[in-house]
């Protein structure tokens, strides 16, 4: 039988910050953060995102220097993101080996070697012209099928450039096993697949996509990504599908909306799990911190522990370097 106040008294070890440090049963690192990045062809300086203060789309030097600074600070990993000068209704810019994410891949392969893990976001609308993320039907739906065969494409073509893990984000039915038969093709069956299973039509990804410059022109996203009020047991669905096609690591996206999720997928597989704590999310807390509405870092902190508490061993976050240099 457990004992009950005055006995027992919980505050003991909530005393000082020594004793909390020491009990805390939640902690974070800096190889598990991974910061997404964008890299914008044709521009002379880093532009700033006007809806996520702190972060630009970068140049290719300037790409280079922050991405060093993400590796010094410990950083496991960036994740990167292309907007082309030009884009078309194919996305051509996605695999063309001379495409800003590849060029810029190849710049940081040479920098950077294994110094952190590069991972690339293989989808369509940061190259389309109408912005969905695959390829269009005449009455204007995504072909799914189709758009197999372009990620599949655009796949091979990082892994050239040096991309050391490929993560689809397209939510396309069976993106995995078409990624993994086309890089297992051409001589990449060590590359890793980092699904995004379960990546929900919400409304915190606003910011992103003027980062991205990726809004859709028309319509909106619901068809393909999850309904957040979809089936019980949904997600679990799509990261089964997922694993069986040959996922190496899977991820929740949006993060702190789906905790629940997030632990689901966590107590039910093997593999590692991430989640994307999104732009809405980052934008959120900067934009109540410049009112001094709260205290920015702590909540920062306690944003990325729920997270990691909720079950992600990686988190991919805005404040990737920022954290790692504090934790450090």
């Amino acid at each position: 039988m457990n004992a009950q106040y005055p006995v027992a008294r919980p505050r003991r070890l909530r005393r000082t910050a020594a004793m909390r440090r020491m009990v805390a049963g939640t902690r974070l690192h800096p190889a598990e953060l991974i910061l997404p990045m964008f890299v914008k062809e044709g521009i002379a300086e880093p532009q700033p995102v006007s809806s996520m203060p702190g972060v630009v789309q970068h140049t290719r030097e300037s790409l280079r220097k922050a991405a060093h600074e993400a590796a010094e600070a410990g950083v496991g990993g960036i994740m990167l993101f292309g907007i082309p000068a030009h884009k078309d209704a194919r996305g051509s810019g996605a695999d063309d080996p001379d495409g800003i994410v590849q060029v810029a891949l190849r710049d940081l392969a040479s920098d950077l070697g294994d110094a952190l893990v590069l991972m690339t976001d293989t989808c369509l609308d940061e190259y389309t012209d109408h912005g969905h993320c695959g390829l269009l039907t005449a009455d204007g739906e995504v072909d799914n099928d189709a758009t197999l065969e372009r990620y599949a494409s655009a796949a091979v073509a990082q892994a050239v450039a040096g991309s050391r893990m490929i993560a689809p984000s397209g939510m396309m039915d069976g993106q995995v096993g078409a990624i993994r038969a086309a890089l297992d093709a051409e001589g990449f069956a060590e590359v890793p697949i980092m699904a995004y299973a379960a990546k929900y039509a919400s409304g915190f990804y606003g910011p992103f996509r003027d980062a991205a410059e990726c809004a859709p022109q028309f319509g909106d996203r619901s068809a393909y990504q999850q309904d957040p009020a979809g089936p019980i047991g949904e997600a679990l669905r799509e990261v089964r599908l997922d694993l069986a096609e040959g996922a190496d690591a899977v991820m929740v996206k949006p993060a702190l909306a789906y905790l629940d999720i997030l632990r689901q997928v966590r107590d039910t597989v093997e593999v590692p799990v991430a989640a994307y704590q999104v732009s809405g999310e980052y934008a959120m807390v900067e934009a109540a911190a410049a009112n001094g509405w709260i205290d920015r870092e702590r909540v920062i902190m306690e944003s990325l522990i729920a997270i990691r508490r909720a079950g992600a061993g990686m988190i991919l976050t805005y404040w990737a370097t920022e954290v790692a240099r504090g934790l450090s």
